[in-house]
């Protein structure tokens, strides 16, 4: 677990022995593949105009649309990225092994690392009561250090107004000109309203949601009477978890948020990963890259079927 005392360095020290190694290891350099769903190469789509390549005409939206559209690329050596990053008081609960808030830190710095070892260029929006900083996107080692420099010297709020990713992902939708590679952070702990901002952002940029997760948030243990305190607004209320009558109704309501965040996730067309606290980050990542390239496959097996 990281030391609060821990410096941008000593952090990405440790990361580097205990994570990013390890991945770079298991994912055998294919970590651009895993992050972009649609290859590294293809920038955008956009309507035809005189002058453009006929090779790079898209003939299957071409036909969609009555149009004709061509594709736009990227160079394979560079990817954008940027880290949207939740950093309400929600994100300071944790009963297992760390905080949430120390896996989104990790996350982060390997992440970052991975990218920017091989040429790329990452940057974050931060938001805590609201949003609060954007670091623009550069490349290199001292990029992956201010990051981490900026997570470790944000304070923790006690209590905050309740959490709006919409305006979170607004900011992203304004901010970010060129398409890029988007992490959402979060453990979508949120007020209602960011759903369809979410949607316009997976079909501008490449998004995934990274959620995170603690085994408690999930199921309340039978302990008696305990204090539970909303960490967004501090307010506490006494339970009786020998009640289980209550401990039903609390399930019920986990299994409709389930639901729901499950439901937004596949409207937008967004592939989610789970951080948990009670979990290892690289057997988390590894599991996440084995069923996105999986399925990546299938969808290509199907598409020459049909």
């Amino acid at each position: 677990m990281p030391s609060s005392a821990s410096t941008p360095e000593r952090t990405l020290r440790r990361l580097d022995w205990t994570i990013v190694r390890r991945l770079d290891g298991l994912l055998q350099g294919d970590y651009r593949t895993i992050f972009r769903g649609q290859g590294l190469d293809l920038a955008d789509i956009r309507e035809y105009v005189p002058g453009d390549d006929v090779r790079n005409i898209d003939w299957n939206v071409t036909a969609r649309l009555d149009l004709p559209h061509v594709r736009e690329y990227l160079e394979d050596r560079e990817i954008t990225a940027h880290f949207l990053l939740d950093l309400s008081p929600s994100v300071d609960f944790g009963t297992a092994s760390a905080l949430k808030r120390d896996l989104l830190v990790d996350f982060v710095g390997v992440v970052a690392r991975l990218l920017t070892g091989h040429g790329n260029r990452v940057g974050a929006i931060l938001y805590g009561k609201k949003v609060e900083k954007v670091v623009p996107a550069r490349g290199g080692r001292m990029q992956v250090l201010r990051l981490i420099d900026e997570l470790q010297r944000r304070p923790r709020l006690e209590s905050s107004p309740a959490t709006s990713l919409a305006e979170l992902i607004e900011t992203a939708l304004r901010t970010f000109k060129r398409r890029s590679l988007v992490f959402i952070i979060s453990d979508f702990f949120t007020m209602p309203g960011w759903e369809k901002p979410l949607g316009l952002l997976a079909r501008r940029h490449e998004t995934l949601a990274i959620r995170l997760t603690d085994p408690r948030e999930r199921e309340l243990p039978d302990i008696g009477f305990v204090i539970m305190t909303d960490s967004e607004t501090g307010e506490a209320l006494h339970i009786d978890t020998h009640d289980g009558r209550f401990r039903k109704r609390f399930a019920e309501v986990v299994e409709k948020r389930e639901r729901a965040l499950g439901a937004a996730f596949l409207r937008a067309g967004v592939d989610t990963l789970e951080l948990s606290t009670e979990e290892d980050l690289v057997r988390s990542v590894v599991r996440f890259a084995a069923t996105r390239k999986l399925r990546k496959a299938r969808q290509r097996a199907m598409g020459k079927a049909s």
